[in-house]
């Protein structure tokens, strides 16, 4: 368990590092709702999603050899982004290995901020078997996604400054892939609030920690192409950490079909005026689609990033409701 001391001590290493992004009220969901419902605006963080708290806590705790050796990870593409920020930030290196269901966008912009990309395979697991190979033979250090505890720490801030700005909040709903995020969402919450229930959100197609939930162990899960994208992937068969938390912490799994995303992001830009990717948007969703029974107020809606490919945004808000064909 990742205690809040260590998630204190992440919120001073990143000071200054990451944005501190606002809560703001939602008018129209409040009224949808009928409680009060705010976003946690992680579409704002400097990389486009909540995924460089994380990856800057973990850069910014490994000593001098270990940044001058370099870091590699897998990445569905926000993490990988993040990585890169960071690592470029300190002096350091970045080797990022990401499958080919990884949207061309957010495999460009890892690229542009430096990191070495390779593309391995059809699936998370596949770039995670690059990454623990690379380490072997070049010493690099492993900082994956979500299953870390500086990493976990890093994204628990957000749950601290949730706190901060809202100390009465009563329901958190935060996007659940890995769990790095909720299982930290879950963990700062709960260590000053234990009440306050918080529900994880994922697509319908895919969901690999409500499958390894149900089956009391981490089971691999096939990944299919969504636009939750950064919401594809397996916890790892050997999770040390996330599995244990989210089983502990989350009150409830939310699963959404693509149409129910797709309403999600539409619903941020036309209602919100904000431009969130699939996975960023799942919490709005669970509340459009009333997959959250009678939800207790104040509500806070993480809104975990922004990095959709902007053509497939203008497909969606034109009226397209699953470009995958993931509902068939």
């Amino acid at each position: 368990m990742i205690s809040l001391d260590d998630i204190q001590d992440a919120k001073r290493r990143i000071n200054g590092h990451i944005r501190r992004t606002p809560l703001a009220v939602s008018p129209s969901l409040s009224e949808i709702c009928g409680a009060s419902v705010s976003l946690k605006l992680e579409n704002q963080q400097t990389t486009g999603s909540f995924k460089l708290r994380g990856a800057t806590n973990a850069i910014l705790s490994l000593n001098a050899a270990a940044r001058k050796t370099g870091v590699a990870a897998a990445s569905t593409g926000n993490h990988g982004r993040a990585l890169a920020h960071a690592a470029r930030a300190v002096g350091s290196r970045a080797t990022i290995c990401m499958s080919k269901l990884v949207p061309g966008n957010k495999v460009f912009e890892v690229h542009r901020l430096g990191a070495d990309v390779r593309i391995i395979g059809s699936s998370q697991d596949d770039a995670q078997k690059e990454v623990e190979r690379l380490a072997e033979e070049e010493r690099f250090t492993i900082l994956p996604p979500f299953d870390n505890p500086q990493i976990v720490a890093g994204q628990a801030t957000i749950g601290i400054e949730i706190l901060d700005d809202m100390p009465d909040v009563n329901t958190v709903l935060v996007p659940l892939s890995g769990g790095g995020l909720a299982a930290g969402v879950a963990a700062a919450i709960k260590s000053k609030h234990p009440h306050c229930k918080v529900i994880g959100v994922s697509m319908r197609c895919g969901a690999a920690m409500k499958a390894s939930l149900d089956a009391g162990r981490p089971v691999e899960v096939e990944e299919f192409p969504s636009l939750a994208d950064s919401l594809g992937g397996g916890i790892g068969l050997d999770n040390q950490f996330t599995f244990a938390m989210c089983r502990d912490l989350l009150d409830d799994i939310v699963l959404l079909s693509e149409a129910e995303i797709a309403a999600g992001i539409l619903h941020a830009y036309q209602k919100e005026r904000e431009i969130v990717e699939g996975a960023g948007a799942v919490g709005i969703a669970a509340l459009l689609s009333e997959k959250i029974i009678r939800p207790a107020g104040p509500l806070v809606v993480v809104l975990s990033g922004r990095n959709i490919d902007m053509n497939l945004h203008r497909r969606v808000v034109n009226g397209e409701m699953d470009p995958f064909g993931g509902d068939k």
